[in-house]
């Protein structure tokens, strides 16, 4: 016979199913029960316990009629009231006298039409012996005290009440977990081999940038090849670049090639509204990274917790502290171990010296923009899963998209296979990444918008002149298509130049070209409408911003010739042309500046409109074709240019 189990206590779970967990849980007390499972919870004995003095408080309260002072000493004039509690804050009458409330007592009956008067006193020292002149009873009592009620009032409430403000206020953060006390520990993620799912053959056009970072895969998994000669890999390794241009797929490369655990987290995680926070959660981080070692930490956007000290205005207690603990741990450990950290910033200019010198951040890697081979590589690698037809050309893609990174070309994959999706066609088509790079570049299709047909026309030659100085000026980048199909915000029309070669220098006759190409489209305002519009005012933009850097940091002037006129420049991780912002020389040079761009401006416009002049018929020919089909390729512009040229 077996022996009977004793019946488990309601108060306690299960050993199999938490054995060190009951009912005093600080992880379940104040949890609600799952659905259909029933769990006893402290709230239900506080609302239990406040709806009893709730119903005491309204059921034992005999009815009282309030009346005023001197309405209360009218009735005892009257003989109304006949007996009077005297409190210090309130007087209270009752219309029998004590001899009549005892007898009905003691006959087991109540007395008749017992009436309660209730008043407020005032300093009235002829109130007592207006009692006893009326012959009517009084006493007095101590103050009421409810010692339950105050205690509930004073201490339980209050405290009910903040812990549920602070409850909701840390759910509305995302900190209150299962522990309410976990606000501190960190949030990284970690990820092991299988989860990553990245391999550095999945990153293309940094081939530099992955050759740097092959070491420290190749100390992780071999680290007795370095240590046998003494030699200690980096402790950390800063990945620099632009936005989007792969920091964060080399960091997941790198975990997945070595295999170890990846833990990554953002600045931005480390920093909370509660000083302290930040630091106790580097602390979680480091710790957890030892137990695992060896692994990789990944900060990314490390300049969220690493910026400068030096010159900070106000400054920040919880950002400082932060990238204090992050120092001294950066400090505490030796490389060897197998903890190796990758940091990455497009800011690498404010970031603290205390953070990037030798034995922290020991290696800095730039992760600069792809050139045409890198382009082509990263297109083949996007576009391996995309069913391309045959005829498409990736090569030309990647020269028609010069200057763009890695998430910009991914994004032209995309946007071309849902073009093909969208025409109904089951293959990618040249034509779809022409369209896709428009789009990326240019903006949308705005064929809908109402343009009247003077502003088209002028819209047409407008296009035409940038198309035409291209054409038959030495050193501009040969035309590939022109439209006249409005495109985002305020393209009314675009002209497309495909460059035929990777350039990284450029002669002061390139750049001078450039702003020929660029003035063209004012100039044939001019010469065919006697009039300009406001349509160049990006034209001309880029036009003073060429020749403004030809005077101050290319030395081509004539004054000023190879002299670099400084300016204060923002930083050229943030923006593709690191234009500045002010500058750091005089006011005569500064006048100078303004008057020799204005000089060179208005003698490329003039070149420009002879040009122009010089190529009228093929101006004409040009913009009637563009009126006609709205968009004009390569091979029809040539074949129209090149007529016009040998009939001349």
């Amino acid at each position: 016979m077996s022996k009977k189990e004793p019946p488990h206590p309601f108060w306690k779970k299960k050993k199999e199913d938490d054995p060190d967990k009951g009912l005093f849980d600080p992880n379940t007390l104040f949890r609600p029960p799952n659905k259909g499972q029933f769990r006893f919870s402290i709230w239900y004995f506080v609302a239990a316990l406040l709806f009893m003095i709730a119903v005491n408080s309204y059921f034992t309260q005999p009815a009282e009629t309030t009346v005023d002072y001197s309405r209360f000493k009218e009735l005892i004039a009257s003989g109304q009231i006949k007996r009077v509690e005297i409190a210090p804050d309130i007087y209270i009458g009752y219309s029998q006298t004590s001899e009549q409330m005892n007898a009905a007592k003691s006959s087991g009956g109540t007395p008749p039409n017992v009436e309660r008067y209730r008043t407020t006193p005032v300093n009235d020292p002829g109130f007592i012996p207006l009692l006893e002149k009326n012959n009517v009873e009084y006493f007095a009592i101590p103050t009421r005290n409810q010692p339950i009620v105050a205690f509930l009032l004073n201490w339980i409430v209050p405290f009910v009440f903040l812990f549920i403000l602070w409850r909701v206020l840390f759910k509305r953060m995302g900190n209150l977990g299962p522990d309410v006390m976990s606000f501190g520990k960190n949030k990284t993620h970690i990820i092991s081999e299988t989860d990553t799912g990245v391999r550095f053959a999945d990153v293309a056009g940094v081939d530099e940038s992955k050759a740097e970072l092959e070491e420290v895969v190749d100390f992780l998994k071999n680290p007795d090849r370095y240590t046998a000669i003494g030699g200690k890999i980096p402790k950390g390794v800063l990945l620099i670049g632009v936005p989007g241009t792969g920091k964060t797929l080399l960091a997941k490369a790198v975990a997945g090639e070595a295999g170890v655990p990846f833990f990554r987290m953002s600045g931005a995680d480390f920093v909370e509204m509660f000083v302290g926070v930040g630091a106790s959660r580097v602390r979680d981080l480091f710790r957890q990274a030892r137990e695992k070692s060896p692994c990789i930490i990944f900060i990314d956007e490390l300049d969220a917790i690493a910026k400068s000290r030096v010159n900070m205005v106000g400054g920040n207690d919880e950002r400082e502290q932060t990238l204090n603990q992050l120092l001294v741990e950066m400090d505490g450990f030796d490389a060897r171990t197998g903890v190796i950290i990758l940091g990455a910033t497009n800011r690498p200019e404010i970031l603290d010296p205390a953070i990037t010198r030798p034995g922290r951040f020991d290696r800095q890697v730039l992760v600069d923009r792809p050139d045409l081979p890198g382009r082509l590589a990263i297109l083949k690698i996007h576009s391996s899963e995309v069913a391309l037809d045959p005829s498409v050309d990736l090569e030309k893609v990647a020269r028609q998209t010069p200057g763009l990174v890695g998430a910009d070309l991914a994004n032209i994959v995309n946007e071309a296979a849902l073009m093909a999706v969208r025409a109904g066609r089951t293959r990618v088509l040249q034509e779809d990444f022409t369209e896709s790079i428009e789009k990326v570049l240019a903006g949308l299709k705005k064929r809908n918008r109402l343009i009247n047909d003077q502003e088209r026309r002028r819209v047409a030659y407008h296009e035409t002149g940038h198309a035409v100085v291209a054409h038959f000026t030495a050193g501009a980048d040969p035309v590939d298509r022109i439209s006249i199909v409005p495109r985002g915000m305020a393209a009314l029309g675009y002209t497309v130049q495909l460059p035929t070669e990777e350039r990284f220098l450029l002669t002061e006759k390139e750049l001078l070209a450039r702003i020929d190409v660029l003035l063209g489209g004012r100039a044939a305002e001019k010469m065919v409408f006697d009039d300009v519009s406001t349509g160049a005012s990006d034209d001309l933009t880029k036009a003073s911003d060429i020749v403004r850097r030809m005077i101050t940091e290319y030395g081509m002037s004539e004054k000023f010739r190879n002299v670099y006129l400084p300016a204060r420049k923002q930083s050229p991780y943030l923006s593709a042309d690191g234009a500045g912002g002010g500058r750091e020389y005089s006011e005569s040079t500064q006048q100078y500046v303004d008057e020799e761009s204005a000089r060179i401006i208005a003698e490329r416009f003039s070149a420009v409109l002879l040009l122009l002049n010089e190529h009228r018929d093929v101006v004409e020919q040009i913009a009637q074709s563009l009126l006609e089909k709205e968009i004009i390729d390569v091979a029809e512009f040539n074949r129209i240019a090149v007529s016009k040229e040998e009939a001349t």
